[in-house]
């Protein structure tokens, strides 16, 4: 994701100085180099499970193979995105979790109409009681498809399901606060910035009037603000990812790419106030998917994909603890298994094990079975 705003001048200018400063490329090297020997240490203790032990919450068919968002509805229900995107011969859909199963909710997703495809990733519900899903069309087309969904509820089923927002690059996940929608895109380039992700505001008002049409490239009039991806040997330039904020209002988002933590201020109406990357404890986590905040503990629950692991944060303390990690596993009896979504629901986490690495992953291959897992906190 990018956004050009002030609170991102350290950001900006480390960008702008790619080019023509040696020095600058010799320190982003050094911190690629860095988070990389971080994560390789790390990731020879993963032979055995580490901290709490994941249990199984939902096994699935080959038909839903990635896993992903997870929402908690106004009446407790719980419901998951699952794109497909590790084999998507099969359609995406959006399912309810049940006490150790699941059931249908959505089977048939409005396909994007070039790429053919629907891909929901993260979702939520909105103030207005209607279901909201990012897409991920940046795994079929890199030319700007993706895009911010609605489905429309009436006494707890699905409606008609609409366009809101589109023009994305990879939309990802998204939170509401209040009438504010606040979405991640972890792809969005600037012109002399190709390792740019960016988070969105939106208001519900906005909303209403669909579809809204993003300016891909620029900072458009909705970009909150933007962030640089430093590149390691993942090759993974993937910037901003989970969302959330903490008791005091302020938002959260990781990077994908290089595991750096973010916190955002926000003025009273919702807008930018600034900016600062979280000075984590270490030792440095190397990859942030999805993430959850606990605002009665202002702790964060933090997805380490590459590492097969889920990690807290202290927002108020900045400690990080590894709460449950594993090996390289195909998910069974609840193992992580690349964990990318997670979900709190009273005492429980959900995790969605999303099961499909990138290079340099503990996690190696996209196999059965695919999975669902929960840990029970104290």
């Amino acid at each position: 994701m990018k956004k050009s705003l002030p609170g991102l001048v350290v950001v900006a200018l480390s960008t702008s100085l790619l080019a023509s400063c040696g020095p600058q490329q010799s320190a982003e090297k050094d911190a690629a180099q860095a988070t990389d020997k971080s994560a390789e240490a790390q990731a020879k203790t993963d032979s055995a499970t580490q901290g709490a032990t994941p249990r199984l919450l939902v096994t699935f068919p080959d038909s839903l193979n990635t896993p992903d968002g997870l929402a908690l509805a106004p009446d407790g229900r719980v419901f998951l995105s699952v794109p497909n995107l590790a084999d998507n011969k099969y359609p995406a859909r959006i399912v309810e979790l049940v006490e150790g199963s699941y059931k249908p909710f959505i089977n048939n997703l409005p396909p994007e109409p070039t790429t053919k495809k629907a891909t929901p990733m993260d979702l939520a519900f909105g103030p207005d009681g209607n279901l909201y899903y990012a897409e991920n069309q940046y795994e079929n087309s890199k030319d700007f498809k993706s895009r911010l969904m609605r489905v429309r509820m009436a006494n707890g089923k699905p409606g008609a399901i609409e366009t809101v927002v589109d023009n994305f690059a990879l939309a990802n996940g998204l939170v509401w606060k209040g009438n504010n929608l606040y979405v991640t895109d972890s792809q969005w380039d600037l012109p002399g910035n190709d390792k740019g992700s960016a988070i969105f505001r939106f208001t519900l008002a906005e909303l209403g009037k669909v579809p809204i049409h993003l300016k891909p490239k620029t900072k458009d009039a909705h970009v909150l603000t933007t962030f640089t991806t430093t590149v390691n040997e993942t090759e993974v330039d993937n910037g901003a990812d989970g969302i959330d904020f903490d008791s005091q209002g302020r938002l959260y988002t990781g990077s994908y790419g290089d595991g750096t933590l973010y916190r955002v201020t926000l003025k009273p109406d919702g807008s930018f106030a600034s900016q600062e990357a979280v000075p984590v404890a270490g030792p440095k986590i190397p990859c942030i998917d999805g993430l959850v905040i606990d605002r009665a503990t202002d702790k964060a629950y933090v997805c380490v994909s590459r590492l097969n692991s889920i990690d807290v944060v202290d927002l108020k303390t900045n400690a990080h603890t590894v709460l449950a990690r594993n090996g390289d596993t195909d998910g069974a009896g609840g193992k992580l298994d690349q964990p990318a979504e997670v979900l709190l629901k009273g005492k429980q986490l959900l995790i969605s094990d999303y099961d499909k690495p990138d290079k340099k992953f503990v996690n190696t291959k996209s196999d059965a079975p695919h999975t669902e897992s929960v840990i029970d906190l104290p």
